[in-house]
């Protein structure tokens, strides 16, 4: 993700000055395709920035974006915000604390399909949201990677790819009062049903049991005039068996001829530059993540789990 979102910045009038990895042979690679220096620590790095982007493993980020914030640099967080909403939370309010600017980064916001959709029930088009069914289904990242399957680290399915789908309903229908949700394949399966403060109902599924080379993503949402679908799109078909030769980390289907991440990205600078308002608050990063811990609960409980911050 580091790769992805360094080609990024190279579209924007942005300059990548400098990488760190723990990994050093990974920060050598990463800064010799982009021109960059290589930092010693990660505060030695935020000495030499305007702005840091995280892209590091989910169980890290809550704590290097409060540091970021305390060395007064602004902030770019791959999401999850952090691994759990008590961390997410600290983390804006560090930011808003030195006064700097955190941006979360919820790709799906980005993606044409599903901002389309959302633009489309603003206007009004198919009048009040009543039921949304959103899928994101794939296999388990693997490889270099292998740390999302450690779900102390990871959150598992529901904090890495769920989420997606969470801050999209939140998005498009509000604030969420309530979760239930189920799991199969050991966890790996996931359908949660969330009651917005609205009146709507969000179901979502989330698998990392799919096919290896596979990726699903639908969303389908009915309003009291109308309904929008997202399905038979050929980009949005699975494979039906495994495939040999993929990514070690599953990568989402998009219509767009520029990459979401690209248009992600793009925007972010915008933002930081003062062009634009953020798509993604620091507040909905962490409320993505709050949403996500009480599924989390729910699937532990077999109850009904009233979201908080």
């Amino acid at each position: 993700m580091a790769g992805v979102h360094a080609d990024a910045w190279e579209t924007t009038p942005d300059r990548i000055v400098a990488v760190f990895d723990p990994d050093r042979e990974r920060s050598s690679k990463l800064a010799s395709d982009h021109d960059a220096l290589i930092a010693d620590d990660f505060e030695s790095l935020v000495g030499m920035v305007d702005v840091v982007d995280i892209c590091t493993p989910t169980h890290t980020h809550g704590a290097y974006v409060t540091a970021a914030a305390q060395l007064g640099v602004d902030v770019v967080c791959e999401k999850p915000l952090a691994r759990t909403a008590a961390e997410a939370f600290d983390a804006v309010a560090a930011c808003d604390a030195a006064g700097v600017q955190l941006l979360v980064g919820h790709v799906v916001r980005f993606f044409p399909e599903y901002a389309t959709a959302r633009d489309r029930i603003v206007a009004g088009d198919i009048g009040d949201v009543g039921i949304l069914r959103l899928d994101r289904s794939t296999y388990l990242p693997a490889g270099a990677s292998s740390w999302f399957s450690d779900p102390s680290k990871s959150g598992g399915v529901v904090l890495d790819l769920m989420i997606h789908d969470v801050d999209y309903a939140r998005w498009v229908a509000g604030d969420v009062g309530r979760v239930y949700a189920r799991g199969a394949q050991g966890g790996d399966h996931v359908l949660a049903t969330l009651s917005h403060t609205s009146g709507a109902i969000s179901h979502i599924q989330g698998s990392w049991a799919y096919p290896r080379g596979s990726f699903r993503a639908t969303l389908e949402i009915s309003g009291s005039d109308g309904l929008i679908q997202r399905h038979a799109a050929e980009s949005f078909v699975a494979s039906v068996g495994a495939q040999d030769e993929v990514s070690d980390v599953p990568e989402p289907p998009s219509s767009s001829t520029e990459s979401p991440y690209v248009t992600q990205i793009k925007h972010f600078s915008r933002v930081l530059h003062g062009n634009a308002e953020p798509r993604v608050t620091a507040f909905d990063g962490a409320m993505a993540v709050a949403v996500c811990d009480a599924i989390a609960e729910s699937l532990e409980t077999n109850r009904a789990v009233e979201v908080g911050p």
